[in-house]
């Protein structure tokens, strides 16, 4: 009986990859065949599950799949994608009937579909759109990859985010970076400058929330000699400064509204007029803006100007917390050591395992920042070669994340579950079970599993159902 996962056809690196689904093996032996031959590196699988699963291993530049599919079907293995990789083109092969759906869900963002049976050629050429698209990451340490060198990363929700960032970089739109604090907004500004066609031209960062509001206007916007009382020369701001290049306004959502008004001015006139000048200044200048704050809410609360955010906002870039990239912490670990290594003199090659643990397993709000300064302090202190558990618990001085088994995972949200039936029903356990699909007596047993009085959560304190007193003991 063939296969219904054929291999991976093809192995040069070099090759677009494709990740091909279908659950009739004929039909995906025929598109591995057709698309092999055609240049592609294909790895075929027959659900949508299979298909999550290898993403997870190896993320393709495109994704073909057909429309009816056992279990998950292949709109809502879209709808995954999307959520997961939003720039990955996803191309959906239909049966008539399903035709509407696939309209549908090329409104949502699905690339492109073609109904059954397909033209072979029509087939190559929207792959062959799709690549163009979404061109293959730059392999590691290469020359492309220059731009991007001080980010290190093999997280694929990174690597989606710099293959965005990469994109944006081409134009000149305005760019809005979101991520908690330590996430690395100012790191991934400069990766898109040097990324630019304003690489050779300055970068320059300021921070719009360390900055007195009196300094501040100045400090962006220059001024003339005489413009204020310590104003013993002309001074060129941070626009001027920043002219053909770009300018990086971290933390934007902590600037006065004032200043918000002077900005906006200028972002509409391209130009700057220094403090104590009556001549505006043409100026050059892409800018990138950077916050850890929700600017919805401040705008709603009037403390963020709604014109200006649309200004600023032309495209968004959400930076993921280190919590949601752990499997970037040995690598970031590891790099931060090396560099560190020689600042204090110390020949440390490694962490020990159980420090990897710790480390991929600690809660990081303070994100990659919080990570470097960790991985300082016990470098500092180590006194052998490889950093020990003890070093890293203490530098951490909080509690590592806790992994559940499977099975703890399972009795944890069960019992969660049926607590929140049970506040839901006022402790009604026939209601309760209602609502979990269960019978009355499977449902009793369940929470007798738990130890779950179902009268505690009654408002009234009183009976259960039948009139018998609450404890499921008794059921």
């Amino acid at each position: 009986m063939p296969s219904r996962t054929p291999p991976t056809t093809g192995h040069d690196a070099g090759q677009p990859r494709l990740l091909v689904v279908d659950d009739d093996p004929d039909m995906l032996r025929l598109l591995s065949m057709r698309l092999g031959a055609a240049g592609y590196r294909v790895t075929a699988v027959a659900s949508a599950e299979a298909a999550l699963s290898h993403l997870d291993i190896e993320r393709p530049q495109v994704v073909l799949s057909d429309v009816r599919l056992p279990g998950k079907d292949g709109l809502s293995l879209f709808d995954e994608i999307r959520r997961r990789h939003p720039s990955l083109p996803v191309i959906l092969l239909t049966a008539h009937g399903t035709i509407p759906d696939a309209v549908e869900a090329t409104s949502r963002g699905v690339f492109s579909y073609l109904t059954k049976p397909y033209d072979a050629r029509e087939l190559l050429d929207k792959i062959a759109q799709a690549v163009a698209l979404h061109p293959a990451a730059p392999a590691p340490r290469s020359a492309d990859d220059a731009w991007r060198a001080e980010i290190i990363s093999r997280s694929s929700r990174m690597a989606d985010l710099l293959a965005e960032a990469r994109l944006i970089a081409q134009g000149d739109a305005s760019v809005l970076l979101r991520g908690d604090s330590g996430t690395g907004k100012e790191v991934l500004a400069r990766a898109i400058h040097k990324a630019s066609r304003r690489a050779k031209k300055p970068f320059v960062a300021v921070n719009c929330g360390a900055i007195p509001e009196a300094l501040l206007e100045s400090e962006l916007f220059g001024h003339v000699k005489g413009a204020f009382t310590d104003a013993h020369a002309n001074h060129k701001g941070l626009f001027q400064a920043a002219d053909g290049g770009t300018l990086l306004l971290d933390e934007i959502g902590d600037m006065p509204p004032a200043l918000q008004v002077k900005l906006l001015r200028v972002l509409q006139e391209r130009a700057v007029r220094p403090l104590g000048s009556s001549q505006s200044v043409p100026v050059d200048v892409r800018i990138i803006s950077a916050t850890h704050r929700d600017l919805e809410t401040a705008m709603a609360e009037g403390q963020f100007r709604e014109d200006l955010y649309y200004r600023l906002n032309v495209v968004t870039l959400t930076l993921p917390t280190l919590a949601e990239r752990r499997e970037d912490i040995p690598l970031l670990a590891h790099h931060f050591l090396m560099q560190l290594a020689p600042k204090y003199n110390k020949r440390v090659s490694g962490f020990a395992p159980e420090a990897i643990k710790a480390l991929t397993m600690a809660s990081w709000p303070g994100n990659v920042r919080q990570l470097y300064n960790v991985v300082e302090q016990v470098c500092a202190l180590s006194t052998t070669a490889l950093v020990s558990l003890a070093l890293v618990q203490r530098a951490l001085r909080t509690p590592s994340v806790s992994v559940l088994s499977l099975a703890e995972a399972r009795q944890r949200f069960e019992r969660e579950y049926l607590v929140g039936l049970l506040k839901m029903t006022d402790g009604h356990v026939a209601d309760a079970a209602r609502l979990a699909q269960r019978n009355r007596t499977e449902f009793y047993r369940l929470l007798q599993k738990h130890k779950l009085t179902p009268g505690l959560f009654k408002s009234d304190g009183g009976a259960d159902d039948n009139g018998d007193q609450t404890s499921v003991a008794d059921e």
